[in-house]
């Protein structure tokens, strides 16, 4: 299976006809590459390097994280594997700033995805 690592033009359409006015959170579940092409880095801190990149875009889109933790094991489903090193959770106030931070040309959305195997990131509403 391939790995998801960016919107697709079909999800990103789909999201701005999603009808949210409130915030919103996104459940991020990460799987880091082993090393970074090119670099010296483990995609652990690859990624890290992406969380201090992206801070001040959070901070302008008024975006806070909610949780940061890493999966041990699995209660329920296969115990035998565990698909994510990470799950984050990103509380964002509005639709409207969440696509401008991700639509901004100076996003590092390349550091996450170089630092990245595979991943989901799921819209999340207390509707």
């Amino acid at each position: 299976m391939d790995p998801y690592l960016d919107l697709t033009k079909s999800q990103y359409l789909e999201f701005m006809k999603f009808d949210i006015e409130e915030k919103f959170q996104m459940l991020n579940l990460l799987k880091f590459v082993d090393k970074v092409p090119g670099t010296e880095l483990t995609g652990i801190q690859q990624y890290k390097e992406y969380m201090k990149a992206v801070m001040p875009f959070f901070f302008e889109a008024e975006a806070k994280v909610i949780y940061d933790g890493k999966p041990y094991f699995t209660l329920i489903g296969p115990s035998e594997y565990l698909e994510w090193d990470k799950v984050l959770i990103i509380e964002y106030a509005t639709k409207g700033q969440f696509i401008n931070m991700i639509s901004s040309p100076d996003y590092p959305g390349e550091l996450r995805k170089k630092a990245l195997a595979d991943s989901r990131l799921i819209l999340c509403t207390n509707k």
